[in-house]
């Protein structure tokens, strides 16, 4: 069964919005390389590329549902912040922002009566858990740390750990 307009067209936003955070991502690690953070760089320039394979999943799957899948605009990132603290401040409130688009999107495929639509964003809705989770976590960890060099490294260490998950568990 085809997808219905009104999902298509939701479906499509929400492609252009993960292209969106693919680009923040990318312009909070080029920051942080000029903040000398390279492990925080590092991680979020893997964030970059994961933000790139959900915009890819979901048009794969509106063309796999015989919809079309459009390439939309979006309005450029920020490239400036006060402090890596605020760079994943910010990520943090953005990984929130994406949560409340993906369940707006479960929210119309129940609508819709559009379980393949359901069942498909799950995978995100589970994704969703984890993003907010592991950024709210380094974002407390500097918090602990705030003021100290020394802890900032090892924060920055550790990030740098960070490498692309593989293939199979994107999918």
């Amino acid at each position: 069964m085809a997808i219905s307009e009104k999902m298509q067209d939701a479906l499509n936003d929400q492609v252009a919005a993960e292209f969106y955070s693919a680009y923040l991502y990318l312009a909070m690690s080029a920051w942080l390389h000029s903040a000398d953070m390279p492990g925080a760089a590092n991680w979020m320039f893997v964030q970059y590329r994961e933000e790139l394979s959900h915009a890819e999943k979901i048009f794969d799957f509106v063309v796999e549902r015989e919809g079309r899948a459009l390439v939309k605009g979006f309005d450029a990132p920020p490239v400036e912040w006060d402090s890596p603290l605020a760079v994943f401040e910010a990520a943090y409130e953005h990984e929130k922002k994406v949560t409340a688009m993906i369940n707006e999107l479960v929210s119309l495929a129940r609508e819709e009566k559009d379980y393949a639509t359901e069942f498909f964003l799950q995978w995100f809705v589970t994704e969703q858990v984890e993003e907010e989770s592991s950024v709210n976590a380094i974002v407390q960890q500097m918090k602990l740390v705030q003021g100290s060099k020394n802890g900032l490294y090892m924060i920055d260490r550790e990030l740098g750990k960070r490498t692309p998950a593989s293939a199979t568990s994107e999918e």
